[in-house]
């Protein structure tokens, strides 16, 4: 199957087959339960058809949002374009791509509803349909972008390194990735990679995680950052008796643009979070292994100690060391190491 017939399979799928989330076959794309509570809240504001034609997985939406520029990466839609408004505020901007005519149809009908809603005096989401192996045709500039954001769009991509690729391209230095996705525990066999119920229910194409690893290792992106997972339930019978043989996790990850080491190295440096992050004024989660508590100091890895240096996160905590003397390699083994989509890499 061709790449132009995978992506025409999956427009069938989700712009035909689907009409709700009722008609999805699997857990993989709406695991609601992950949303925290302050984005749950924001749903309330959002248009009911935009949340009912929306297939997402976990909530990839990070915080410290406000005057950004977000990219939504299969926005369908548009629910979390809609949330990111409001996380953003006014001064902000949204891009939702999408390449469904029918989701995109959803998301921009509803664009002033929102605007009126929020009470900005014209929409700060602009929606464009393409394809997001090809960000440059959809007007998406180098190095223009504060962060990218994508809900279980990545595994459905028939050239998933060219997707994330143009990702590193248009982020600003120092932009961050922030996704979630279907992974799985083993390479998926080819002719069930273009089964198309499998593919649609991001399953068929979902990545091996150690080959997602190595794609954003030879994209000079060698720290991805686990930030929670959940294992998704094949709860068709059909679904189950094809692909059974398979685990699959729905997994959000952090990445940075900006240059780090494929290794944990100890310099000796400190990190002391602010409590200035409004979601979070008692503690933040970099990651599933590093938690900061407000005030209380906290010794990280000179990765770590960039991605909170290097990023918008800088404001939000006192830095101390710097990278003079080395100790070796930094102790940052993440809690998961018994799951199958361990790697050795960095922190992940």
């Amino acid at each position: 199957m061709s790449d132009a017939v995978v992506s025409e399979s999956v427009q069938n799928y989700y712009g035909q087959v689907l009409k709700s989330t009722e008609d999805l076959k699997t857990s993989a794309c709406c695991t609601i339960d992950a949303m925290p509570m302050y984005l749950r809240r924001l749903l309330a504001d959002i248009h009911p058809e935009v949340v009912e034609r929306y297939y997402g997985c976990g909530s990839p939406l990070p915080v410290a949002l406000e005057g950004c520029t977000v990219l939504d990466l299969g926005c369908g839609s548009g629910r979390d374009c809609y949330l990111l408004s409001r996380l953003v505020g006014e001064s902000g901007k949204v891009i939702g791509v999408d390449m469904t005519e029918e989701q995109l149809a959803v998301a921009i009908r509803h664009r002033e509803w929102h605007a009126d809603r929020y009470g900005y005096t014209q929409s700060n989401v602009e929606f464009v349909q393409g394809y997001i192996e090809d960000l440059a045709s959809a007007g998406i500039a180098d190095n223009s972008i504060d962060i990218v954001v994508s809900n279980c769009v990545v595994n459905l991509s028939p050239d998933k390194q060219e997707v994330l690729s143009e990702i590193l391209r248009v982020l600003k230095p120092g932009g961050e990735i922030y996704f979630s996705d279907v992974y799985a525990d083993r390479r998926i066999p080819q002719v069930l990679k273009i089964e198309p119920v499998l593919l649609g229910e991001c399953l068929g194409g979902a990545l091996y995680w150690e080959d997602f690893r190595r794609i954003m290792q030879d994209l000079k992106c060698p720290d991805i950052r686990i930030v929670k997972d959940s294992p998704i339930v094949l709860e068709d019978s059909d679904v189950e008796a094809k692909i059974g043989m398979v685990n699959f996790k729905s997994i959000t990850v952090r990445a940075f643009k900006m240059p780090l080491e494929d290794r944990c190295e100890d310099f000796g440096q400190i990190a002391v979070y602010k409590g200035t992050i409004v979601e979070h004024p008692h503690a933040f989660d970099l990651d599933d292994h590093h938690h900061f508590e407000k005030g209380k100091p906290l010794r990280v890895c000179g990765n770590t100690y960039d991605m909170l240096g290097s990023s918008r996160y800088a404001r939000h905590f006192d830095l101390i060391g710097d990278k003079s003397t080395h100790f070796g390699l930094f102790d940052c083994a993440p809690p998961n190491t018994s799951l199958s989509l361990e790697s050795g890499a960095a922190c992940c």
